[in-house]
């Protein structure tokens, strides 16, 4: 099978699940290249530890002798690289259909596959995933872990395990969390997301219907059974249901209402997994997790010494709860600068996105994030600020260097400024901390 391969090479390798399994094939003694459009904190990770990244995507990328070509959903059939394996006879394989044998047959010195926990829902999936590894890990269960973000506590987004156990952070997008056959499965929330795939909620709770369902007889499913958009999936499932609510609210560095839901179910989770675990091994991990790369990140400050934040945070509910937080927590003006992801996402979401920046005092819109759309002229970041705007709250569109501009201009000492959405709006918080230095 293909996660036996010797040489491997990565087509997106920078993408944040590529550049995990990178490191699991070459954890297993595989040779690992990859390459990427753009050099990134993700490449740069991969470089130190010892895999060839190579910037820009040729034909001539490939080896010859490669055993197997992975590639990112993101590239599509007629990438030069793809082309290329075609030619040369070399098996290509989709970065979810490998998580999904690699969770199935990656021998752990037993001759058995590991015991897959997998962790998918709306909001929240990344920071419980990277909590339910450092809760397993410092249990000392040692489980292998793919998390969508750099998990500080472990400086990377791939945790090396010895054990059975393989911790998986599953994406519901073109079905992909069905390629995966868990024996835990941890549901965070349910909302309608990925509407350029998903029609509707309804098409969406489907997907995790079956999910459900799948789930074995000596499994578990973890997740909230009361709410509203889960509660009706969980009629057929086989597996034992664990409340994670029932979870009491632990002490964490991270704030908001929503990392303790987070905590909750990662708890739970690990509770689920080891009976034995105790109260105080997680509560510990708990308080001690730092969190992840781009999720409520502190990057330093301004050169008129105003705070910088960095979030991932690109559907209307992650906004509002994180914004409500970081309202909480600051005694200044909030500045944020939003990049829309999608124009499906943007004009399916319109007035739930309109609503979402209420704790914020001034709100920049950057152009709209297109990744792999095309613009149809029937949303905008501009009608976006300007319906922002009608809910009260100071809106512009901008483009990233008047974004800059301006945050480097306005916010002083006191004031809190936060870059969010999952394009490449990072840079911004980057480079206006780097000003400041």
């Amino acid at each position: 099978m293909e996660y036996k391969a010797k040489k491997v090479h990565f087509i997106g390798i920078g993408g944040i699940g590529m550049s995990a399994l990178a490191q699991l094939f070459l954890d297993h003694g595989a040779h690992v290249t990859g390459s990427d459009r753009d050099a990134s904190p993700v490449t740069e990770l991969l470089e130190k530890k010892g895999i060839k990244v190579i910037i820009g995507q040729k034909a001539e990328n490939v080896p010859m002798d490669a055993d197997a070509v992975i590639y990112s959903d993101a590239v599509p059939e007629d990438n030069p690289e793809r082309t290329r394996a075609r030619e040369l006879g070399i098996r290509q394989v989709s970065y979810f259909e490998m998580l999904g044998k690699v969770s199935e047959g990656l021998s752990t010195g037993s001759g058995q596959g590991r015991k897959t926990i997998a962790v998918a829902g709306t909001h929240g999936k990344t920071t419980t995933t990277g909590m339910l590894a450092k809760i397993l890990k410092d249990a000392g269960a040692s489980p292998t872990a793919v998390v969508g973000s750099l998990v500080k506590d472990f400086d990377s987004n791939y945790l090396h395990g010895d054990s059975d156990l393989f911790v998986v952070e599953a994406c519901e997008y073109k079905d992909h969390l069905l390629k995966l056959l868990p024996q835990v499965l941890v549901i965070t929330n349910l909302e309608w997301d990925h509407t350029d795939y998903f029609p509707s909620l309804a098409a969406l709770q489907e997907t995790f219907r079956k999910a459900i369902e799948r789930v074995p007889e000596n499994g578990t499913i973890v997740t909230d059974p009361a709410n509203p958009n889960i509660a009706p999936l969980l009629a057929n499932a086989k597996a034992k249901v664990i409340d994670y609510t029932k979870e009491p609210a632990y002490t964490l560095t991270l704030p908001g209402e929503f990392n303790v839901m987070n905590a909750r179910a990662a708890a739970a989770t690990a509770r689920a997994v080891l009976p034995n675990i105790t109260d105080k091994t997680i509560k510990n991990a708990l308080k001690d997790f730092h969190g992840t790369w781009r999720r409520f990140e502190y990057k330093g400050k301004t050169k008129k010494g105003a705070d910088v934040y960095d979030d991932y945070a690109h559907h209307p509910t992650a906004i509002k709860e994180t914004l409500r937080a970081f309202r909480a927590k600051t005694k200044g003006k909030v500045f944020v600068a939003f990049h829309p992801h999608l124009y499906s996402r943007t004009k399916d979401l319109f007035e739930e996105f309109s609503a979402a920046f209420t704790d914020a005092d001034e709100v920049l819109i950057a152009p709209i994030y297109a990744a792999r759309e095309t613009d149809d002229g029937t949303v905008s970041s501009a009608m976006l600020a300007e319906a922002i705007a009608k809910n009260g709250v100071l809106t512009r569109a901008a483009t990233f260097a008047e974004i800059e501009n301006e945050l480097e201009a306005k916010p002083r000492a006191g004031d809190a400024v936060i870059c969010m959405g999952a394009g490449d709006i990072y840079k911004v918080a980057d480079r206006l901390v780097a000003c400041g230095k």
